[in-house]
């Protein structure tokens, strides 16, 4: 307690300069915070991907269709559990601004081999009976003040024209990693419409899900299921949940590098910022440390002095920046919900903010450290008054 109270008046003998320099420890801190979530947020689909599923798409690639006929040789291969579809719909609310991501879907073996959205088993049900019903995210639903029972319009933009859904659930996620802003409907739904309006793009399919017996023979049952559709018209392409997720991300991994580099190199120029700092102090201590060792005072005493004191200032700044990171990531969350469906600060960030916060009170002080603890006792005293 004693040597907490020191370091502290040391610290703030100068208070404008110990003040700035805390102020530019907590907004680096904060800086880095933000920008590792948004990092964490970029990847939060592929790191929320379960081991047990696999994605079946075109070989092509995504755009094209698979024939619907595939689901029962698919659900006949060695170490198939369950299999569902879906078709990415990319529906639009009233304006192209109130856009978010939108599937239809089979919605009894989808929701079976994603548990992770939870809706009620009333809900369920009126979901399974309505060809015109929609569940969506409690966020999507807080977005738009949508309430069960509500009718949607959607202008469809992969499939063009206005569709009307009625909510018949709101789900929640499992897990504080889970998007709750999607919606969905009935693929039959979309199917009907297009038997009457474009024949030739009834009874396709976007994607595959498969479920897995053994999460372990995935590589094997993706081989076998794009064995089975060789030299086929419609080629697949079966990989995890994840690798597909994580195929999305890999478009958009310049930007991603680009901020991590920011986020380092904040970190570094605050480093400058606090051992430009404790070498003034140590300059302006000379005569000091020169008294200390006179009257007995070994360097491991001086070299505590020092350290400590920019320890504290960066454990003091670091603190502050790691406890405004979470409201102010709250708040970016909700500004930019449209983009990071899921935004939140994970605990590998925090410790790798105190991590930063040790490593900049200790490199920050070596040099000051190095000088007190060399100083001649008569060189020293002979910078007093």
């Amino acid at each position: 307690m004693f040597l907490l109270k020191l370091l502290s008046r040391n610290a703030f003998r100068h208070t404008l300069r110990t003040l700035l320099t805390i102020l530019g420890i907590t907004v680096a801190i904060l800086a880095f915070g933000l920008l590792q979530t948004v990092v964490s947020a970029w990847y939060a689909g592929a790191n929320a991907s379960s081991s047990t599923r696999l994605i079946s798409r075109n070989a092509i690639s995504l755009v094209f269709s698979l024939p619907i006929s595939y689901r029962d040789r698919i659900r006949s291969i060695e170490g198939v559990a369950a299999v569902s579809y879906a078709n990415w719909f990319g529906g639009v609310y009233i304006t192209e601004k109130n856009f978010f991501p939108s599937f239809a879907i089979e919605p009894k073996s989808y929701l079976e081999l994603y548990p992770e959205y939870v809706l009620t088993p009333d809900e369920k049900r009126a979901f399974f009976l309505d060809r015109k019903g929609c569940v969506i995210g409690r966020k999507l639903a807080e977005r738009f003040d949508w309430k069960v029972g509500d009718t949607i319009p959607l202008k469809g933009t992969v499939f063009p024209g206005t569709w009307e859904f009625v909510v018949r659930g709101i789900y929640s996620g499992a897990e504080k990693s889970t998007d709750e802003s999607q919606f969905f409907f009935q693929w039959e739904y979309l199917n009907e419409s297009l038997k009457k309006t474009v024949a030739r793009r009834a009874n396709q399919i976007g994607v595959y899900i498969i479920g897995l017996k053994n999460p372990q023979n995935a590589a094997e049952v993706s081989l076998a299921i794009d064995s089975t559709f060789k030299n086929s018209l419609a080629e697949t392409l079966t990989e995890t949940e994840k690798a597909f997720q994580l195929s999305f991300v890999s478009m958009t991994e310049a930007i991603v590098v680009a901020i991590r580099i920011v986020s380092f190199v904040v970190i570094i120029i605050i480093m400058v910022v606090v051992a430009n700092t404790m070498a003034m102090t140590a300059r302006e201590r000379i005569g000091e440390y020169a008294i200390f060792k006179a009257m007995g005072f070994q360097s491991h005493h001086i070299a505590g002095m020092v350290f400590g004191e920019s320890l504290f200032i960066a454990g003091t700044g670091g603190c502050i920046g790691i406890l405004l990171t979470f409201p102010v990531a709250s708040k970016f969350g909700e500004v930019m919900g449209n983009y990071f469906p899921v935004f939140q600060v994970d605990r590998s960030t925090i410790y790798m903010d105190l991590l930063f916060c040790l490593i900049v009170g200790i490199i920050a002080g070596i040099f000051p450290t190095w000088r007190a603890v060399r100083i001649k006792i008569a060189d020293g005293l002979r910078r007093i008054g």
